[in-house]
């Protein structure tokens, strides 16, 4: 939280705490990213939730929302730069 880029897309190499979305894993091959802490953005409120493709077995994420391929497959064709995608807790 105390860098400057904190919540923002940055090149790689980079020095700070960062997610790779190019994995061997292919975890984001398919990627939404939940409009978290964007704006404003809040140090130490969280950063980076996505929406994304789930490790066989349902192994926790780091807060993120995690889907099947088959799941994700159905879902991206009804979604548009209109949707609001909503988790309840």
């Amino acid at each position: 939280p105390d860098d400057r880029n904190y919540n923002r897309p940055v090149k790689i190499p980079y020095g700070a705490s960062h997610e790779h979305m190019r994995r061997a894993d292919r975890l984001y091959d398919a990627c939404l990213v939940m409009d978290w802490n964007i704006a404003p953005r809040r140090r130490g409120r969280g950063s980076a939730i996505f929406f994304h493709l789930a490790r066989p077995g349902f192994t926790p994420t780091q807060g993120c929302v995690a889907v099947t391929a088959r799941t994700m497959a159905r879902l991206l064709p009804l979604l548009s730069d209109r949707t609001v995608v909503r988790v309840v807790r």
